[in-house]
């Protein structure tokens, strides 16, 4: 069997980092990345990205050498991706947070909003039911981090997780703050104002969850093939023949649901900046679809029906 000798280039220096040989043709990049560390051990295989260009695209870790436009003796660049954490540890602590910050405010806790107002309780129902809302939402998150969502990339860089934080707990103390504060004007049509939004909520949360099921059921645990999703007999997740992101669609919606509940500004600028995101989000995985199936139902959109 003819073996193969692999050079390790700096991307950006292109000074020699490491030559590897008698390398089996059959061998993977994420077999690479761990020859590599050997030598480097600084650069652990997630802080790795091998390229064929210095410019290029990272190669995938289940690439196969033998299978790359490369001869007997490949170069492949490196970069250091910096600092990683797994994602796993983000989504808890993104998610925890504004759980935990918010019901710091419910609970009117010293030095908020005053002396007199300390562990006092809201007389309003909309500011408990708020409170219940989102603390499921977050609650939610939290147990799907752990026993739902399969992450396709096991880390991501460290910096993300200050900038997530940074958004997630300073709008979560925003929209407590006004929320819980003991000057709060309940929603303007009253009862039947917080009756309809928190039937948008519900259904939204549902559904954010049945689609979460479903994305999960059709990735195998360990793996990384990637499928078409389609409807399954759960009515929620028929949004999928209209957009390939539906996930999102009723993300937006149970925040949509608790802004006309609360009828507050805070969480109001929360759903329009957390759409302006998943729209990003979900235009760019719809676009991966079109490209990696030719067959992809040709009548879905991104994140709204028909428009976006």
């Amino acid at each position: 069997m003819k073996h193969y000798e692999v050079e390790i280039l700096d991307a950006k220096s292109r000074e020699k980092l490491c030559f590897l040989d008698k390398v089996e043709p059959q061998a993977t990049i994420a077999e690479i990345k761990n020859l590599f560390t050997k030598s480097h051990p600084q650069w652990y295989p997630a802080r790795q990205s091998l390229r064929l260009d210095p410019k290029g695209k990272s190669l995938k870790d289940e690439d196969v050498l033998q299978k790359l436009p490369v001869g007997t003796t490949a170069t492949l660049y490196f970069r250091d991706l910096g600092a990683q954490i797994s994602w796993v540890t983000v989504f808890l602590t993104e998610y925890a947070g504004p759980l935990f910050i918010y019901l710091l405010f419910y609970f009117r806790v010293p030095f908020i909003y005053g002396h007199k107002y300390d562990f006092t309780s809201s007389r309003h129902t909309v500011v408990h039911l708020a409170c219940i809302c989102h603390s499921f939402h977050y609650i939610k998150r939290l147990l799907e981090t752990l026993f739902v969502h399969r992450f396709s990339h096991g880390t991501m860089p460290l910096r993300n997780i200050f900038k997530n934080c940074t958004y997630y707990w300073g709008f979560a103390a925003w929209m407590a703050y006004y929320i819980n504060h003991p000057l709060y004007t309940p929603p303007t049509y009253g009862a039947q104002q917080v009756k309809l939004a928190l039937a948008i909520f519900v259904i939204c949360q549902l559904g954010n969850f049945s689609i979460h099921m479903a994305l999960r059921d059709l990735r195998p645990a360990g793996s990384k093939t990637r499928k078409i999703p389609y409807p399954t007999k759960n009515p929620f997740t028929w949004l999928f023949l209209l957009v390939s992101c539906p996930n999102y669609t009723y993300e937006v919606g149970s925040w949509i649901g608790f802004a006309i509940m609360t009828q507050c500004l805070p969480v109001a600028l929360f759903s329009l900046v957390g759409f302006t995101q998943m729209t990003i989000w979900a235009k760019g995985k719809h676009r991966s679809y079109l490209k990696e199936f030719r067959d992809y139902p040709p009548l879905r959109m991104p994140i709204i029906p028909f428009l976006l």
